[in-house]
């Protein structure tokens, strides 16, 4: 089960989604896309709640609003965060995760630590909290068809862009064709290139009875 909620400090408004345990953190970690922000609590056990970015997007352009209700409703998902004044909350891109063999279910790593940021959120904002919580919907959704259906999305969308390349390239080279062969056609129909129709004496060429 995944809880979804809709943070309408932007417009359009943008979905936060996390797992109702470990198991769906599991889930999520394994099945996640490339345009998914990652939030946790810092170096305290937490729910994992993510964003789901637009195509074209990157986590520069996350809006200060939106981090900050995504840093709130994972505070409130932390039994140990909930209660701190002065955490952080980290946040990363879902490709930056790194799951290796022996980390406990629902734990997580870094490929790269320089890609993490960090939000301080000083204190529980219950505005935000309750806001976010009358939103709540819960979902079955089956993560790896999800992910199939997407990543398979992705290949079609190359290979139509690769298609569409070609052509402009056919059509490009077809074109230089055109003109080369027009430039060769006029250079051979200039006047000095043109053999005269008169003999040097001025008489046509052509004999007459």
């Amino acid at each position: 089960m995944v809880f979804y909620f809709i943070s309408d400090v932007v417009s359009p408004p943008v979905t936060l989604f996390m797992g109702i345990d470990k198991y769906e953190n599991e889930d999520l970690i394994k099945w996640g896309w490339p345009e998914d922000v990652w939030f946790h609590v810092d170096k305290v056990s937490s729910a994992h709640v993510y964003l789901r970015l637009r195509q074209g997007q990157t986590i520069d352009d996350i809006p200060s609003a939106v981090l900050e209700d995504a840093a709130q409703l994972v505070k409130a998902n932390s039994i140990t965060g909930n209660k701190m004044n002065d955490v952080d909350v980290v946040y990363t891109m879902w490709a930056n995760l790194k799951k290796t063999d022996g980390m406990e279910v629902g734990q997580v790593g870094f490929h790269k630590d320089r890609e993490v940021r960090k939000i301080r959120v000083a204190k529980r904002s219950n505005e935000i909290v309750n806001r976010l919580n009358k939103t709540k919907r819960e979902e079955h959704p089956d993560f790896r068809s999800e992910k199939e259906q997407r990543d398979r999305k992705e290949r079609e969308d190359k290979k139509r862009v690769l298609r569409e390349q070609k052509e402009k390239e056919k059509e490009e080279e077809r074109r230089k064709k055109e003109e080369a062969e027009l430039r060769s056609y006029s250079t051979l129909m200039r006047t000095e290139n043109m053999t005269a129709n008169t003999n040097r004496d001025g008489n046509d060429s052509d004999d007459f009875m």
